[in-house]
Parts: structure tokens; C-alpha cells; sequence
């Protein structure tokens, strides 16, 4: 997958914000890229007009993006190139200007009153990650755990419960491929100290998973950033992000060696479950990559290698794949939200023909996919390699991993286990060449060089292969039985 970011990734029409046709346009990079799955950001009418957080209307296109009519021909032509979309959807709470909530706050006697948390006198002793949540407008005091603008459903409430069942099948039959669930984890409140992680959430979700795979080959994952195990369950959501991913890998690409928790994160490993990424739009995930590795390319790659060729399902953030930066002057998500590099143009970064909603990537000049692209050493084809690789080879995605690496060692070796073939991986995070043996469970077996190697290797007769990796770098050999 890819999560993309609509409004920041390609304008159609000259306005400076990005638009669906001009992601329309970019299909086919996407394709070539590799890319076999698309994480819209919201693309629903908001009330923010800028992240999508705030929707002002479930079943309505953003204007700023463009019409449904838009949104139907991107599912298309998608579809057409073998690319799904998912998209996100919000369902903690509203916009404070949804006119569901417009009506909740008139009388305490109007039927929607309930579709939202009141309490007629302010509650005490509330402290959440955004301060005091229960807000004043007049009308009463209202609970909206992020913030005034966006107060939150009461999901105790058959009825709002209801209303979003009927939202997502709204989408589903539109030919969306899945969902993306915000915030999971503050679903529910059961007191001041009892507002995040509560297991009322895990029976909520578990419900909008059996309404999503009523239909076929439909997805959906959650963002679960404090206990994603659990939301991964098949009695929640059945897939949460590894949040703990993008620090082990970092600190071990750092280091030049495996991160202990690395090595916890494997052990505990659940396949498609728990989808791994490096970075993604929130800044309480990290900066984008190219400033928390410092522009080392070398460590890029080995951080690109390492979630591409170990996460069953990956999830990479716009422009990762070239080496965008943060936007120099910018901070928060703002600095992670930015358009599109394209070119290295210093205006308009080839995202528009006028000056852009938003500040560029601090690195325009030098990462962008027109001077990247056919450049062999460059983030961006190795990146695109990766995905061919996984693409050519499905067993490095799907086989059944064994992992032979222990904390502190250089080289991070394992192979992928399937039926018609095995791949085996080994990569290096030491400052020089290593060779390691690998256990591939094939004896006297061919392997040939896919990834870093193109040589020949045979197993021996209990099925060893030696493996050299030079410095700072990845290796795949595959072999058949």
C-alpha cells in the first residue's frame, strides 16, 4: 500500500491543492512504482478542509478534491491497473459543524441530542491527550477527546452505531476496496481515568469487521498506536499498524546493528495482521524519514529493505519512496503534509502550476522523482525494486517466515517458506561485509541472486546456504524445491 494524501499530492485545475484527477493522472507512476494498494486519506466533506478529520458529510466527495463522479472514475481506473482503494473513515467522531451534531447542540429534547456525549454540568478530573476533553458551546458541556471542532458520536447508541453501518456499505457499494479506521482506541469512555483502550471498542470494531467482509475481497486495518496487538485480533478489527515498527528499525539501521526490539516484534510476529510502515501524516509518529535518518541514503535503504521485505502487508507514505523531507518551515503534521515532489522546480515542486497550499519538502532541489527516476543508485528505484521483487516473487510477501537473527548481531537473516518456492533474506546493518548461513530447509537446492547478488548458490546437503552481504546492505536469493 501507499497512503496518499490528496490534497498534497497533485493538482489538476490550478488552485494549489490537490485534487482526484490529478491523482488520476499519477496512476499510472503508481503502477509503475508497484503499488498494489492506495490509503486515501479523507477524501469526504470536512469541515477543516485540510487533513479530513473533521467530516461534515459521510457520503459526500470534498469539494476541494472534486465531485463523486471523480471519486467513481478513480476507482476505476485503478481497478483497470490492478491498484485497490481503501479509504479513511472516521468514526470516534464529527465535525462540529456536521449538521447532525448542528442539531444535537439546539434543544436537550431533539432526537439527535443522544447522537452525541452531554453532561449538563462540567465533569472533573478529565486529563487526555489533548488536555480537558468536555467542552462548552452554550448548549452544554460536550466530550470531543481531540477537540472543540470535533466532538465525539456516543457509539452507546443503536442509532449512531446504525449510521455508520449504513456509511460504510454506502462506500463498499460505491467499489471501495476497504477502510482505514481512525483512532480505535478512544472509541469509548467509561470515566475519567477509563477513556482509551476500552474493551467496548474491540465489540464495536469486531462488528464493522463482520460488516466490511460481508463483501469480497475487501480490507480494513486500524490505527491502534497503544495496543495494536490487541485491536489486530479476529475479534476486533483483525489488523492493527505495528506503531512499534518504525523505532526498531530505525534504531537498528542506526546502530548498525538488530534493535532488541526488532527481535520482540518478529518473535510476536502475526503476518497480515499488524502491517508494518516507517513514517506516516501523523507527526506523533515520527518526522518524515529522510530527517530522522539525517539524508543518510545508506540507512534509507537499509529501512526501506527492512519493512519491504519482512511486513506482509507494508505501508509506505507519499513520497517515501523518493526521500522527501519535512517542510522547513513548517512544524506538527503541517511539516509532513506537504505537496508533492515531483520536480525539483522550488516553487511549485511539479505538484501545480501555482504556488501550492503549503510549503514544499525542505529537499526539493535534490529528491524528487524526476531526477530520480532511471537514476539506479536513487531512493526511488530502489524502492521501485523492492516492489518488483515482491511482485515477481509473492512468496517474500506471504511464505511462512523463519527468523534466525538474534538482538546485537550485524546481518538480520531469515527465509519466507512457501510451496513453489523459497526466498531467503539477509540484511546487513554493519559498516562492513558479512557472511552468514542461512537454514533454507531446501538441501543441494539453486538459489540465484535476486536482490544485491545475481550470482548462483547451491544449499548443502542439510540445507545451509552461504550467504555474503556486503556492507549496509540487502540481499534475497530464491530458490525452488
Amino acid at each position: 500500500f501507499i497512503e496518499i494524501y490528496v490534497r498534497g499530492y497533485q493538482d489538476s485545475d490550478g488552485d494549489g491543492v490537490g485534487d482526484l484527477q490529478g491523482l488520476i493522472s499519477r496512476l499510472d507512476y503508481l503502477s509503475g512504482l508497484g503499488v498494489k494498494g492506495i490509503w486515501l486519506m479523507p477524501v469526504t466533506e470536512s469541515a477543516d478542509n485540510d487533513h479530513g478529520y473533521a467530516v461534515q458529510d459521510y457520503r459526500a466527495i470534498e469539494s476541494d478534491y472534486g465531485t463523486m463522479v471523480d471519486f467513481e472514475q478513480l476507482l476505476a481506473e485503478a481497478h483497470a491497473r490492478g491498484i485497490a482503494v481503501i479509504i479513511d473513515y472516521v468514526m470516534n467522531h464529527a465535525a462540529s459543524t456536521n449538521p447532525l451534531f448542528l442539531d444535537a447542540t439546539t434543544t436537550a429534547a431533539n432526537d439527535k441530542r443522544d447522537w452525541f456525549i452531554w453532561e449538563d454540568q462540567r465533569p472533573q478530573g478529565w486529563n487526555t491527550f489533548a488536555g480537558d476533553p468536555w467542552r462548552n458551546n452554550g448548549n452544554g458541556w460536550y466530550y470531543g477527546v481531540f477537540s472543540a471542532l470535533m466532538p465525539d458520536f456516543n457509539l452507546r447508541n443503536p442509532a449512531v452505531v446504525d449510521y455508520h453501518r449504513d456509511n460504510l456499505r454506502f462506500w463498499l457499494n460505491k467499489g471501495v476496496d476497504g477502510f482505514r479506521f481512525d483512532a480505535v482506541g478512544v472509541l469509548f469512555e467509561n470515566g475519567s481515568g477509563d477513556w482509551n483502550n476500552q474493551p467496548e471498542n474491540h465489540d464495536l470494531m469486531n462488528d464493522v469487521l463482520s460488516v466490511v467482509t460481508a463483501y469480497q475481497k475487501r480490507f480494513m486495518v486500524c490505527e491502534a498506536p497503544d495496543d495494536p496487538g490487541a485491536f489486530a485480533s479476529l475479534t476486533s478489527c483483525g489488523r492493527a499498524f505495528a506503531f512499534q515498527a518504525p523505532g526498531a528499525i530505525l534504531s537498528s539501521v542506526r546502530n548498525n546493528q538488530i534493535d532488541a526490539d526488532l527481535i520482540s516484534l518478529l518473535s510476536a510476529f502475526r503476518g497480515d495482521a499488524l502491517p508494518w510502515f516507517l513514517s506516516n501524516h501523523d507527526s506523533f509518529a515520527g518526522d518524515r524519514v529522510w530527517n530522522q535518518l539525517n539524508g543518510d541514503v545508506e540507512q534509507y535503504k537499509l529501512a526501506a529493505a527492512t519493512y519491504l521485505l519482512t511486513s506482509r502487508t507494508p505501508f509506505t507514505y507519499y513520497g517515501e519512496e523518493g526521500g522527501m523531507a519535512n517542510a522547513a518551515g513548517l512544524a506538527g503534521d503541517h511539516a509532513l503534509r506537504t505537496p508533492m515532489s515531483w520536480t525539483s522546480d522550488a516553487v511549485t515542486g511539479g505538484f501545480s502550476t501555482v504556488i501550492p497550499f503549503r510549503e514544499l519538502s525542505a529537499n526539493v532541489a535534490s529528491n524528487n522523482v524526476a531526477d530520480e527516476e532511471g537514476d539506479v543508485s536513487s531512493l526511488l528505484e530502489y524502492y521501485r525494486g523492492l516492489h518488483r521483487l515482491r511482485g515477481a516473487f509473492p512468496v517474500i510477501g506471504s511464505g511462512d517466515p523463519v527468523w534466525q537473527s538474534n538482538a546485537g548481531e550485524p546481518v538480520l537473516k531469515f527465509r519466507r517458506q512457501g510451496t513453489s518456492a523459497t526466498a531467503v533474506v539477509a540484511i546487513n546493518y554493519a559498516t562492513t561485509g558479512q557472511q552468514v548461513i542461512v537454514a533454507t530447509s531446501l538441501a543441494n537446492a539453486v538459489f540465484m541472486g535476486e536482490l544485491g547478488a545475481s550470482d548462483q548458490r547451491v544449499s548443502d546437503g542439510s540445507g545451509s546456504l552461504t550467504v555474503d552481504v556486503p556492507a549496509r546492505s540487502a540481499v534475497v536469493y530464491v530458490g525452488q524445491p
